[in-house]
Order: C-alpha cells, then sequence, then structure tokens
C-alpha cells in the first residue's frame, strides 16, 4: 500500500515547490494516478525537507547507559527531526577494533529507531596518543575516524592516521585541542572568565591544531573534517584551506551560534567543549555559515546524568544536549530573523552532511530512501528540557521561545516520530 502526503511544500533541487509525495515500500515512488487502496495524509501546508543529518551525537552506550541509550538518543532524534546521526567512539569498548565495534553495532541493530553510522577510533582506546586503531579492518563498517573528546596530540601519529585513511576512502573527523595549551582551563578565557576567577580556555588550544592538521591534510590527500568549531581562527583556517582547493570541511553547533561568553551563568548547563566563546568568535561563526566555509551544523549532543551537570562551571561535566532543540532554535534564530535563508539551514542540517559524508538522498526524488522530516513552522513554543526523550536534560537554551518543529519524522518510509498535529489533521 502507497502512502501519499499532499497539501505539501517540499524542498527538492535546492528550493520549496508545492505537490506531492508518494512512498511505497520504504522508496519514493511516483505519485501518478490516485489508486483505491492509497492512504492519504494531507499535511495543508507544512514543509517537507529530507531527513536531518547529526554527524556528531554522543549516544553513551556501549559503557554510559546512566547517560543515554541507543533507544533514547535516537528517540530524541527523531523528535528533532533526524533520521540519521552519526556517533562518536568514546564508548566502553571503544570502538578501535572490528570485535570493539560489534558491541555497538549490536545494540544499534536492536534498538535504533533512526540511522546510527558510527565512527571508528583513531588510536587505541581513544586516547589521541599511543598507537593507532585497527583502521582498515574498521574502515567497511564505520562513517569515518574520530577520537573525538580528544586530539591527536602528535603530528607524526595524525600523519600516519591520516596517509592510511585516505586509502581507505573514509574522512578524519578531528577534535582539535592542544593538551598543553588547556592549563586546567573548563570555560573560554574572555570576558566573564576573567570577571569571575574562572580558569580560562584559550582559543588557541583549537585552532593550533586546525591549523597543524590542515598542512598534513594538504600532504596527505585526507578527507579532513573538523569538528565544532568555535573560534574566528579556525573558521578563518578553514576557509583559505578551502580556497586552495584542500578537502577540507568543517561543522559548528547552535550553541555557538547563538551565544558567547558574555552570557554564561554559574551554572553546568553553559559547559561544554569547546566553551562558547567571545562575541566576535560568534560573528565570524555566522559569516562562516553565510558564505559557505561551515558546511554542516551539528549538535555535539552530549548528555550527562543530572547531578554531572549540578556543580557550577567550574566542576560540572562537559557536554549538554541538543537533538531535540537544534531546528527550532536556529530557525527561529537565524531564519526568523533574516541571518540565513531557510534553505540554507536545510543545506546545512541535511543536505551538506549527506553529500560530505556520502550518506546518500537528500533530494526526495523518485527511488530515494524515504527518510523525510515534515516540518510545522509556524508552531510557537517553549524549550522545555523536562519533555526531552532523551536521557540528557542539560541545555542553556531552557525557556527560550521559539517557531518550528518536527511533527513527523520518517525512515525507509515508516514513522519513527509523529506529533499531536499529525494526529488531528488526517
Amino acid at each position: 500500500m502507497r502512502t501519499v502526503y499532499t497539501e505539501a511544500r517540499i524542498y527538492r533541487g535546492g528550493r520549496f515547490e508545492e505537490g506531492q509525495l508518494a512512498v511505497e515500500q520504504g522508496r519514493i515512488v511516483p505519485v501518478g494516478t490516485q489508486r483505491a487502496d492509497d492512504r492519504i495524509v494531507s499535511l495543508r501546508g507544512l514543509w517537507v525537507v529530507p531527513g536531518l543529518v547529526d554527524v556528531h551525537v554522543h549516544l553513551r552506550e556501549p559503557g554510559f547507559p546512566q547517560k543515554e541509550t541507543i533507544a533514547t538518543g535516537t528517540a530524541a532524534a527523531a523528535r528533532g527531526g533526524y533520521t540519521a546521526v552519526c556517533s562518536m567512539p568514546n564508548l566502553n569498548p571503544a570502538p578501535d577494533s572490528l570485535e570493539a565495534l560489534h558491541v555497538q553495532t549490536d545494540l544499534i541493530r536492536r534498538d535504533a529507531v533512526v540511522r546510527v553510522l558510527p565512527y571508528g577510533c583513531i588510536t587505541k582506546g581513544q586516547r589521541g596518543c599511543g598507537t593507532l586503531a585497527d583502521l582498515e579492518a574498521l574502515a567497511p563498517e564505520v562513517v569515518g575516524f574520530s577520537d573525538d573528546g580528544r586530539g591527536v596530540q602528535s603530528a607524526e601519529l595524525m600523519e600516519e592516521a591520516m596517509r592510511r585513511v585516505a586509502a581507505l576512502h573514509k574522512p578524519i573527523v578531528a577534535h582539535c585541542e592542544v593538551d598543553e595549551l588547556l592549563h586546567g582551563g573548563y570555560i573560554h578565557d574572555g570576558v566573564y572568565c576573567r570577571e569571575h576567577g574562572h580558569r580560562g580556555i584559550s582559543s588557541e588550544s583549537e585552532w593550533r591544531q586546525v591549523e597543524r592538521d590542515i598542512e598534513l591534510a594538504a600532504r596527505t590527500g585526507c578527507r579532513y573534517h573538523v569538528c565544532h568549531v568555535s573560534t574566528r581562527e579556525s573558521v578563518e583556517l578553514v576557509r583559505q584551506a578551502r580556497a586552495r582547493g584542500l578537502r577540507v570541511s568543517c561543522e559548528t553547533a547552535p550553541h555557538y551560534l547563538l551565544l558567547c561568553d558574555e552570557e554564561l551563568r554559574e551554572e553546568g548547563r553553559f559547559k561544554m567543549n569547546p566553551p562558547i566563546r567571545s562575541r566576535e568568535d560568534r560573528a565570524a561563526l555566522i559569516a562562516g555559515i553565510q558564505d559557505g566555509t561551515i558546511e554542516v551544523i551539528a549538535t555535539d549532543h552530549a548528555p550527562h546524568m543530572a547531578e554531572e551537570k549540578l556543580r557550577g562551571l567550574a566542576r560540572s561535566a562537559m557536554g549538554i544536549v541538543g537533538l531535540e532543540c537544534a531546528f527550532p532554535l536556529l530557525y527561529e534564530y537565524l531564519v526568523r530573523r533574516g541571518v540565513i535563508t531557510l534553505e540554507r539551514l536545510v543545506e546545512l542540517m541535511s543536505v551538506n552532511p549527506r553529500r560530505l559524508f556520502g550518506l546518500g538522498g537528500g533530494r526526495l526524488e523518485e527511488g530515494d530512501a524515504a527518510d523525510f522530516t515534515v516540518l510545522d513552522l509556524d508552531a510557537a513554543w517553549e524549550i522545555e528540557p523536562a519533555a526531552f526523550r532523551s536521557k540528557g536534560r542539560a541545555t542553556p537554551f531552557a525557556a527560550w521561545p521559539v517557531h518550528g518543529r518536527a511533527v513527523l519524522t520518517v525512515v525507509d518510509g515508516r514513522p519513527v516520530y509523529e506529533d499531536e498535529t499529525m494526529k488531528t489533521i488526517r
């Protein structure tokens, strides 16, 4: 039986057009003539986009199910409009071998409601040093290689990793952080830090390693992607690398685009790594998404137990959640305020991640997998952490007013999230 979604505004070829979308056996099929057994769903002018993709999430399982599980993390992703997420390797066991990876992929097959594409470790034990993981064995089953949470400290080790990964046609996805420049810091070394007596993390600790890695990528030909860029220097380095024709890309996260360190509070929900930076850094990041230097927005969804986030800025764990509020925040504070267009936001959250990571789809054309998200852009609400499906609740955006939300998320033609809006419009 086909399901035909009618009266929709559908994103195709970089723009929205009014039309219909037919789904059968997990694929998008021609609408053609209506059949007697068609299931008709009128969307009444709602917006249909290729399923959102988050290339940077922490699902915490295996190893830390008290923080998040595959089941709760992917339920959160579905509610946020994501049909695919890429899971970071700071797990136990860390996926540095096929045996360790399969502990995770068995859980994914059992519990995931959206597509989960795991990263393999760059180094053994995801330590950022020592010896390299079993890259060749892992390559067929991972989306790329990362030691997220730790920067690879040795240039020689990173160069070896890049040479081997380049031959495997996978990306290196790097958390850039020079350990010797951290000096025990935990928030940005800026205005708030100086005024409140905290220890700061310098911008240089990030951009120095970005600078190093770009030159290594130029030398090795490796596809190189920088995680969660937060500084103006990192943006400029990526801009220059792209101008040189290097295979370099980067992502940033909603909190770096919407906040600066002057807005920090003495609460753990404002603590993440990298930290929220300066007003000037935020302006550079916004310029980067406007001119195409930054091609992806990812959440760095990093859930922790409540007690780990209630110890203030100095002692709380680093990390916030973001899957369930990323789109409405960006739609409200970037699109509705004229910073970028809705079409650009779809590129940053769906089209570009698919292209850069070789995930396919993103066109909503006949023959594509039926992975899409239906958005109600008129919905007005407030970010409410208590309603999150994630186990994590820590977000600096609690109670922020927003417009826009996913009302239906479809993976392989199957609804994996549906809100009350969809129940009332049928």
